[in-house]
């Protein structure tokens, strides 16, 4: 029963991905949106401005989808269909692949056609960053560097723990990454309230952020670019970043492309000096076509990865286990 349960898990997320591959995000009625709602009222009960609220606060927001999640799959244990509809429409809300490749594109289209004011406004759609002084070289190096770090957490991060974990770990992975979103960021407000959600995101990235790096490494030649190259910036450049996870993205990306990423990102009043990564020039817009394209090919990887090591888990439970009873003969 085990190993039809994980091989409901792998179709359901084959069937998840190719749902956002031909529809992008759910366009209403969002579950990611909705457990923004539900965090923000657990936000309000609990906020102090200390670190032990914010750790009571993500115990809750995390801890009670989680608990959704694997009740769920305990329901279903004995209904592959249903456990497979459930996983498909969970892998379908947590990934974000198609959308932010489409975003992307929509970019590179706005600064190829030297409508700057709409690049500026496409921005906020893909990262925090002010763009109102942004000239078209820093559009398009925030966009990449926006692509290669959200390749992470709207693509591998989901499917790396529904991989290990199944519906809970595709759910709680989606609920620490939106957290991290909602309140992980540095301001007076979440400081110290968001330092628990900051570094429960970083420690479920850990590991996506360097498949993510491996697999674009390996996705390298299909952009154009050359994979020892990818390799050898990612394993240079990946620790400059003050991100523990996000660097190994970027870094990758920029070899992969042959680019140049990092320098100054102002955050509304707050401006930080980023490392450089990469040894090429600023990013066009034809690099941002070419991160979206080389985004879209990672998460194909990925995706056959994890229902890959889905599959692969039933089989090592279903491998007989060669003790032998008492008495047993060897013939």
């Amino acid at each position: 029963m085990a190993i039809r349960r994980l091989h409901a898990d792998a179709i359901g997320m084959l069937l998840g991905g190719v749902l956002d591959a031909v529809f992008g995000d759910p366009r209403r009625w969002h579950p990611v949106a909705g457990f923004g709602r539900f965090a923000g009222a657990v936000e309000r009960r609990t906020y102090a401005d200390d670190r032990a609220a914010g750790a009571r606060f993500a115990l809750v927001a995390v801890g009670a989808p989680v608990l959704v999640a694997a009740a769920t799959a305990w329901l279903t244990r004995r209904r592959p269909i249903a456990r497979t509809l459930v996983v498909a429409g969970a892998t379908w809300a947590a990934l974000g692949g198609t959308s932010l490749a489409r975003e992307g594109r929509v970019m590179a289209d706005r600064l190829d056609g030297g409508d700057l004011e709409s690049a500026r406004a496409q921005l906020p759609n893909l990262c925090g960053r002010d763009p109102s002084a942004l000239g078209p070289p820093e559009l398009a190096r925030a966009t990449v560097e926006s692509v290669a770090e959200n390749t992470s957490d709207a693509v591998v991060g989901p499917l790396f723990w529904g991989a290990v974990a199944g519906l809970p770990g595709i759910v709680g992975y989606r609920a620490v990454n939106t957290l991290d979103a909602m309140v992980g960021h540095r301001s007076a407000r979440y400081a110290r309230f968001g330092t628990a959600s900051a570094r429960l995101d970083d420690l479920a990235n850990l590991v996506p952020s360097r498949v993510t790096a491996a697999l674009t490494v390996a996705a390298a030649p299909a952009v154009g670019g050359r994979a020892g190259e990818a390799l050898r910036v990612w394993l240079r450049d990946g620790g400059r970043h003050p991100s523990p996870n996000s660097g190994q993205c970027e870094a990758a990306a920029a070899g992969a492309l042959g680019i140049r990423l990092g320098g100054r990102n102002v955050y509304g009043s707050r401006v930080e000096h980023r490392p450089h990564l990469g040894d090429g020039g600023p990013p066009a817009p034809r690099d941002v076509r070419r991160a979206a394209a080389l985004s879209v090919v990672v998460g194909a990887a990925a995706l056959g990865l994890a229902c890959a090591l889905r599959v692969g888990a039933a089989r090592r439970r279903d491998k007989p286990t060669g003790v032998r009873l008492r008495g047993e003969s060897a013939a």
